[in-house]
């Protein structure tokens, strides 16, 4: 889109579950031509069951999550692509380390920060990170709305813990810029004006550390 050249390269989306971060990836990928990188969730074998059982299921999906995304960030990031101007990836490495703090008890996080630590240390931080910020009684609409029977189980006080442990990271920041984009009411699948909100937000330059930005 020339109307709203971006000045950044690459661009990971974030957001709570179901906050709408795999679409608005997508939609950038499409509109500026670049190379996109998804979260392949369905993949992971244990993801069903730690949604019915997570204190039992939590080391393995966990695991499995930093071991996929590693490989697909090891493939994507470090491999330069001459045809695409712009990386947009609908997660951040450092996801796995938040999820995991919350999904794991105190002595499987300690191992899991360890390799964490030695697999995280190749990949660049990302020139914006964007966090789509919904509340959790949209969340859990449009979770719903989606229909996988996988995430029935999910609670409003999960989807708060998580949240949190967003802002408490992007509080610590200090390397690259965070927008946090309130889209509570926004449709930027169906909704032109919408989308075209957040690329202009996308499009401006910020500073390292965390920017705050409603749109009505």
């Amino acid at each position: 889109m020339e109307e709203y050249p971006i000045p950044h390269q690459y661009i990971c989306i974030e957001g709570n579950i179901g906050s709408g971060k795999t679409s608005l990836a997508t939609k950038l990928a499409k509109l500026y031509n670049g190379k996109l990188i998804l979260e392949q969730f369905t993949d992971n074998p244990f993801l069903p069951y730690f949604y019915s059982d997570p204190e039992r299921y939590a080391f393995p999906v966990e695991i499995f999550f930093m071991t996929e995304r590693h490989k697909q960030l090891q493939k994507h990031i470090l491999t330069p692509d001459l045809f695409a101007n712009h990386i947009f990836a609908d997660y951040a490495f450092t996801k796995t380390l938040l999820f995991a703090k919350n999904n794991l008890n105190q002595e499987e996080f300690r191992i899991f920060q360890h390799l964490f630590q030695l697999l995280e240390s190749p990949f660049p931080n990302p020139d914006l990170l964007v966090y789509l910020h919904r509340s959790t009684d949209k969340l859990l609409q449009l979770i719903e709305e989606r229909g996988r029977a996988m995430e029935s189980p999910i609670t409003a006080g999960y989807l708060t813990t998580i949240q949190n442990s967003y802002f408490e990271y992007f509080r610590n920041v200090t390397e690259y810029p965070i927008l946090i984009i309130d889209v509570q009411e926004m449709d930027f699948v169906k909704n032109k004006d919408h989308l075209d909100e957040i690329i202009k937000l996308i499009s401006q330059r910020y500073n390292p550390g965390v920017h705050r930005v409603s749109i009505h």
